[in-house]
């Protein structure tokens, strides 16, 4: 009997490490005279058997729940890791698209700026050679009035030094 009993359970425990959805075989249904034949002894074994046999299954549909509960959080985190990666991939899709924008942006400002800064170079250059010119222009006119001076103050001076002559000559 008693090692009727550890065969079984060896079985059992076996039964539980193989696969967790295997059911335990039921105990045969006893016959009244089945009943009648056995001792007290045999009757409380029997219940033991019984009791052993519904904790062994008690303990395979814990261990089942345990398994599809491992496979619901392993599922679950697989979904979160695609959704972490969806959302990491989005990111740098927009960081991109951001980027690209940032830098458009800063070409065609850039761009702007060396339209302007040329336009002022062009002006600043017509400025400085229309001042270039006016100050040639009255430079050239005030050479001009003092060489008219001088031409002047010439034949002044000549006009006088021949009237001193003349003046000495006679």
């Amino acid at each position: 009997m008693a090692t009727q009993k550890s065969t079984k359970k060896a079985a059992a425990e076996e039964a539980i490490q193989q696969e967790p959805e295997v059911m335990i075989e039921e105990a045969p249904v006893e016959t009244e005279k089945d009943v009648a034949s056995l001792s007290p002894l045999d009757e409380v074994m029997n219940q033991a058997e019984r009791a052993y046999a519904a904790y062994m299954d008690a303990e395979r549909q814990v261990a089942k729940a345990y398994h599809e509960n491992e496979i619901q959080v392993a599922k679950a985190y697989k979904r979160a890791e695609a959704q972490a990666s969806r959302a990491f991939e989005s990111a740098v899709t927009k960081a991109a698209q951001d980027r690209q924008e940032a830098i458009s942006q800063a070409m065609a400002e850039r761009e702007a700026a060396l339209l302007r800064i040329e336009e002022e170079y062009r002006t600043a250059v017509e400025n400085a050679n229309h001042a270039y010119e006016s100050n040639v222009e009255e430079a050239a006119g005030v050479r001009l009035g003092n060489v008219e001076k001088a031409w002047e103050v010439r034949d002044q001076t000549i006009e006088q030094a021949w009237q001193i002559y003349s003046k000495i000559a006679r």
